[in-house]
């Protein structure tokens, strides 16, 4: 039961629930019916068919020495950047189309994936479902997750409390990172494995604790926002929304565009394979066997980097700033002369490049055709639409970058901005809520795959100059 106090001056109004009893067993529960609205049950036929087959290790019996190219003095001192060496099943992403989720590009999803109304966005829900079982839901199934969500979103009172320990001014990443480490405290997979469980089904304390992170982190996220901006007035959580609306309307915005905009920001951000940092960091940890809560906060905390998530936060005050210097009738010439000082400036243009990406990021592009059918006429996306013709011709130019094109951080914050939420600090804690989805999805079939602790090698400098000379 959700409980609501309201106190005056200091204080601040929040809503809590405990979780109960019922939740600590949860995941040992025997689900008695095999209902094809039934998540949980999908799963229960699909990973064990693949540990059954042994998928994995025929992959290793039969072409564990094929080679998947040739690792470079480059590649070591760059970041490992074009180096293949992580399994990730939900989503694999191409350098000249993008990302795609089990198979599917952003627009294919946008056609396939339910939606909350005719021709809207899809719901992030459909997109879970997706990335677990490799199936697109139909409706029916994705209103029965949405509702076992609401039903899992619950956060007890020493989460609040633990965020309350922070001071108001911390930045809204460290509160929601506390949060997260605060759910730890109930988590499923620790008490099971601390019991003894099989490794074979590792997966089912995960698939709990996966799915309780999930629908708990929008209220974590939610209450970090009201309580740094709103002065602590906390919103609850409305049980005729689906997912990505109620995170809306708890962060305080119920204008259906915004609805929408939440829906579509939710699912294009969820998941972008496995290399980048967030969703490496997430794998990373968990490959030790820490749980769920311990793994995400830890990928949370990789997001809060300005070379990641925090990028998206950059881009609008970058854009503000060109708008204060130059005014909102600026000029391309004008912009041209902007961008040149920017980089002459030993700065970077935000929004701008990709570690893999050679093209103009699809999450982009969506989010610039939602923007021409909900806000033509605002002049900051006016701004982005200009600056999509300005900028990459400058990089290309400078010749330093191998890929010009606008990437997702580009276009997200004037969205947000033009609805309402303007507090760019707090963007990169959208952009975690989102990557929640894909980084749990993922968890769940490491560990139903039985996928081995993570630890590549790592060598000096001196050993490499010493091999490098070897080799001439």
């Amino acid at each position: 039961m959700f409980r609501s106090v309201s106190l005056l001056s200091k204080l601040r109004s929040r809503l809590g629930q405990q979780p109960s009893l019922k939740d600590s067993v949860r995941w040992l529960q025997i689900q008695s019916s095999s209902s094809d609205l039934d998540l949980r049950s999908q799963l229960e036929e699909l990973i064990p068919e693949q540990q059954a087959c042994e998928r994995l290790k025929k992959l290793k019996a039969e072409h564990g020495k094929v080679q998947l190219g040739n690792i470079t003095v480059d590649m070591v001192l760059g970041g490992m950047r074009g180096m293949t060496g992580l399994l990730w099943q939900t989503s694999l992403l191409d350098p000249d189309e993008g990302i795609r989720f089990r198979g599917l590009s952003i627009p294919e999803c946008q056609k396939v994936l339910p939606a909350a109304k005719p021709e809207g966005e899809p719901l992030p829900e459909g997109l879970l479902w997706l990335l677990l079982t490799g199936k697109v839901p139909s409706k029916e199934q994705v209103d029965a997750l949405s509702k076992e969500l609401r039903s899992r979103a619950v956060i007890p009172d020493f989460v609040y409390k633990a965020i309350d320990a922070l001071p108001v001014t911390a930045h809204p990443m460290t509160q929601f990172a506390t949060g997260v480490m605060a759910l730890q405290v109930h988590s499923e997979f620790q008490k099971a494995y601390e019991k003894g469980i099989h490794k074979s089904k590792y997966w089912e304390p995960t698939y709990e604790d996966s799915l309780n992170l999930i629908a708990r982190v929008p209220l974590v996220a939610a209450y970090v926002y009201r309580r740094i901006y709103k002065d602590g007035q906390v919103i609850p959580l409305d049980d005729s929304l689906d997912y990505g609306a109620n995170f809306s309307h708890m962060l305080g915005f119920d204008s259906p565009k915004m609805l929408e905009l939440m829906r579509l920001y939710v699912t294009i951000h969820s998941d972008h394979e496995g290399g980048n940092v967030s969703a490496h960091t997430g794998h990373l940890v968990a490959s030790a066997l820490s749980d769920p809560y311990l793994s995400f906060a830890a990928a949370l905390n990789g997001l809060a980097g300005p070379l990641h998530g925090l990028a998206n936060q950059e881009v609008l005050i970058w854009i503000k700033s060109v708008v204060d210097e130059c005014g909102e009738n600026i000029t391309v010439d004008q912009l041209k002369e902007y961008v040149w000082k920017t980089l002459k400036g030993g700065k970077v243009v935000p929004g701008f490049g990709h570690g893999v990406l050679r093209k103009t990021d699809p999450r982009y592009t969506c989010q610039r055709e939602f923007a021409l059918k909900h806000l033509p006429d605002d002049p900051l996306f006016q701004l982005v639409s200009k600056l999509y013709e300005v900028v990459p011709p400058i990089l290309t130019e400078l010749g330093k970058v191998k890929n010009p094109w606008p990437n997702v951080d580009a276009h997200s914050g004037v969205l947000l901005n033009h609805f309402g939420l303007t507090e760019a600090r707090y963007f990169t804690v959208l952009f975690g809520v989102s990557r929640s989805i894909g980084i749990c999805s993922q968890l769940i079939w490491d560990r139903a795959l039985g996928l081995p602790l993570e630890r590549p090698k790592s060598v000096t400098m001196e050993w490499l100059e010493n091999y490098c000379k070897k080799a001439a």
